[in-house]
């Protein structure tokens, strides 16, 4: 009896941090894109590179935490494994840093010291391993062994991240009431799911469109209906798209899935850094692309009003990725006919480019 109520006394007291940290930053702010006046569109981005950590993905990471202690999974001391790299590891480690607890990230490929840094300089540890598919494995096993948490986000993030309005959703439409469009991606799916439940939940008059990169299996997943969709091929938008459906992507929620060229991504990210400085990643070059194709539709298609979209992250880092010419040319894509297309749509409000 007494170890249990250590354990909840513990327990609470972590939510209790968890929470003092998502109050002492508040909302993350808009900010708006510049359109052509003659569309009768505004095009708004929740900018989530605003948190200590620089991306979404430090909400997600928080209410993994939350949800795993609430459920008991994440107790006093216990070792958090994740099986990821990049935003979510970082993220991750300052959540695990911030409630004392050990933290390992079982990152993909070989070991790299650049990749480990972040994690490393917020207290977390790295294991590197090959093949890329075999993170999961290696993440539940070394969880097992030190008797700790595997934190798992593709199955748990979509049940964490709060729907009725405790964090992303509940902040996104009392910042902005009535949009016509929501525009994300989809990584965990958790995001979409909990903004797609959101609107269901308030009746709201907002719809739902997920932007999807080459060799990812949401689109054609929900377009087919196969929940057990795999392309076996990973994406190289960093943060979307996965080679096979996870489950907490949840196509019902969601009214429109748009294919984004790679190169597309690119010439997003370039020109959403020329229009508001900050050095984004490809993930939220695909969002203002799939944006930008809804806002050039025409007025009787009914996309007029406010359309609201996610600055996924924003680092240095992608200055010598998306924002890189030689990085571009290395993997084979040729962003200036999007950039073409995106200029000429922003200089005459008419859309005379490619759409894919």
């Amino acid at each position: 009896m007494a170890d249990d109520r250590k354990a909840s006394t513990w327990a609470a007291a972590a939510i209790r941090r968890l929470t003092a940290e998502r109050d002492a930053h508040g909302p993350t702010p808009l900010i708006p894109f510049p359109l052509h006046g003659d569309l009768g569109v505004t095009l708004l981005f929740k900018d989530e590179s605003a948190h200590p950590t620089g991306s979404l993905k430090h909400r997600t990471a928080r209410a993994l935490f939350r949800h795993a202690i609430a459920s008991g999974r994440i107790t006093e001391g216990a070792t958090v494994v994740e099986a990821t790299g990049g935003n979510a590891a970082v993220a991750q480690a300052y959540m695990a840093r911030l409630l004392d607890l050990p933290y390992v990230a079982v990152m993909p490929g070989r070991e790299d010291p650049a990749r480990a840094a972040p994690i490393e300089a917020l207290g977390g540890e790295c294991r590197f391993v090959t093949p890329p598919l075999a993170i999961y494995d290696e993440a539940r096993r070394l969880a097992a062994d030190r008797g700790g948490c595997h934190l798992d986000q593709f199955t748990w993030a979509e049940r964490a991240i709060d729907w009725r309005g405790d964090d992303l959703a509940g902040e996104l439409f009392a910042q902005v009431p009535d949009p016509a469009w929501v525009v994300v991606g989809a990584g965990t799916g958790a995001t979409a799911a909990s903004l797609g439940r959101h609107i269901r939940c308030h009746g709201l008059g907002a719809r739902l469109a997920v932007v999807d990169p080459e060799n990812s299996a949401y689109l054609p997943g929900w377009a087919t209906g196969a929940h057990d969709y795999a392309t076996g091929m990973p994406t190289r938008i960093e943060g979307i798209g996965r080679p096979r459906m996870e489950p907490g992507f949840l196509p019902s929620l969601i009214d429109l899935m748009l294919a984004v060229p790679d190169a597309a991504s690119v010439a997003g990210a370039r020109a959403m850094r020329a229009a508001t400085g900050l050095p984004v990643g490809g993930s939220t070059g695909a969002n203002l692309w799939g944006a930008l194709r809804l806002a050039a539709r025409p007025a009787e298609d009914g996309v007029r009003g406010t359309i609201v979209s996610l600055v996924a992250d924003a680092a240095d880092r992608h200055l010598s990725t998306v924002h890189d010419g030689a990085w571009a040319e290395g993997k084979g894509l040729d962003p200036a006919p999007h950039a073409a297309a995106i200029e000429g749509f922003l200089a005459t409000g008419e859309w005379n480019g490619p759409s894919r």
